[in-house]
């Protein structure tokens, strides 16, 4: 699953850290099957996950296998890599810009060149956002915080089902 072939971004997940992460299987088995192996991988993985998050990877079972298949699984992850993807389509988008390429097939249509300038500022915003959290340790508690305040979404989400090695 975590796997480099196995992404829709073309960035490299070895070279971030996950905040968090959504599993969901498909198929036949037992979700004391599933946690074991979830708690196997991220272990095994323990590097490229945060530690100053408790219980951030969170599974799903569907008895319903997809057609042509006995077993599936998707992973959905939260990881501080993405900023590796953001920034080259920030570079790419601050060069065609700065030559004003295509700008006219937007400025005809009522877009006003600010806007333009205001989403790369926003492109670069959260580039820097994601630096922190990809250093932060769980000694550093104010990293903790810093996340309850800018992803206020995210932290109800990681209580909903623990993933616990007493549940094992």
């Amino acid at each position: 699953m975590l796997d480099t072939k196995n992404r829709m971004a073309a960035c490299d997940p070895r070279h971030g850290r996950y905040l968090t992460v959504a599993t969901v299987f498909r198929g036949c088995m037992s979700m004391k099957e599933v946690d074991e192996q979830m708690l196997s991988v991220q272990s095994k993985n323990s590097s490229y996950f945060v530690e100053w998050i408790p219980n951030n990877v969170k599974t799903a079972v569907c008895d319903i296998p997809p057609c042509g298949l006995k077993l599936a699984t998707t992973l959905i992850g939260n990881s501080t890599a993405i900023q590796e993807l953001l920034k080259r389509i920030s570079e790419h988008f601050t060069a065609m810009f700065w030559l004003r390429a295509f700008l006219h097939w937007y400025t005809d249509e009522g877009m006003d060149e600010m806007e333009f300038t205001e989403a790369e500022s926003n492109m670069n915003d959260l580039v820097s956002e994601y630096q922190p959290y990809q250093d932060a340790t769980a000694k550093e508690g104010e990293f903790e915080e810093e996340a309850r305040r800018r992803w206020p979404r995210l932290f109800p989400l990681l209580r909903i089902c623990p993933l616990e090695a007493s549940d094992l």
